[in-house]
Order: C-alpha cells, then structure tokens, then sequence
C-alpha cells in the first residue's frame, strides 16, 4: 500500500467495495479480509504489479486472510 499511488489505491478500494483505510487495515495486520476479498485483491494486485515495471508487488491472498489453508480448492483460480 505505501509505495502505490492515490489512484492505484483508489482503483483498489473500488474492485473490493471497500474503503482505502479499511485496506490499509489488512495490510497492516490489524484486520484479516474474508476470502473473497483476498481473491479480489490478489487479482488486482498482480494486474497492478504487471504495470508498474517492478515497483509494486503481487499480494498473495494466503496473506490476507487468517486461515490460508480454505483456499485449497474452493477459491482456487480459474
């Protein structure tokens, strides 16, 4: 989140329906996103990381989230 631009957040909060301080929250381990969200915000992560020529990094959903182990088959990516 630190080394994105105002509107790389911005775009972020608007994919997860959700405010940028509410993200600033999971990112700094203060709140855990729910595992839809954490599958929104790797897929706009890796578009954004894509972008940025090596600036910014992918965010693995496994991180977002307090118990990595559901995303074994159900939330898995098409």
């Amino acid at each position: 989140m630190q080394r994105a631009t105002k509107r790389e957040r911005a775009d972020l909060a608007t994919v997860c329906n959700d405010s940028v301080g509410y993200l600033y929250q999971i990112a700094g381990e203060h709140r855990r996103a729910s595992p839809q969200m954490a599958t929104r915000i790797e897929r706009k992560s890796r578009q954004v990381a894509a972008r940025s020529n090596g600036r910014l990094e992918l965010v693995p959903r496994e991180s977002l989230v307090r118990h990595p182990e559901i995303f074994t088959g159900i939330f898995d990516e098409e």
